[in-house]
């Protein structure tokens, strides 16, 4: 059974930190890309930034120099460390897994339930 679980999110002041962690099982981790989403009610899911299988990233214009992805493969985990939180990146943030796209955030196969993170001024 494909399970993602995230944890860490919360509310935070803006300016602020906040580290996102998912859990990940069911799967061959290490074999998948992985991303992270986000989605404000009312809008389209949006990508936040990738890790490939190599250990590539990508990210959204939105958060380059404030967000860092990284993954463990031997823990399944993937992490995302969040500084210099803005108002505007206030949303419910996804884990997912799928495949890798030159360039591009993943194309997601399985998708975790979500982190709210809410940031206030």
């Amino acid at each position: 059974q494909v399970q993602l679980v995230e944890s860490g999110g919360g509310s935070v002041q803006s300016g602020g930190s906040l580290r996102l962690s998912c859990v990940v099982s069911g799967f061959v981790y290490s074999r998948y890309c992985m991303a992270w989403f986000r989605q404000v009610p009312g809008k389209k899911r949006e990508g936040v930034g990738g890790i490939d299988r190599d250990g590539s990233t990508i990210y959204a214009d939105s958060v380059k120099g404030r967000f860092t992805i990284s993954r463990d493969n031997a823990k399944n985990t993937l992490v995302m460390q969040m500084n210099s939180l803005k108002r505007e990146d206030t949303a419910m943030y996804y884990c997912a897994a799928g495949s890798g796209r030159s360039g591009r955030i993943c194309d997601p196969y399985y998708w975790g339930q979500g982190t709210q993170v809410t940031v206030s001024s």
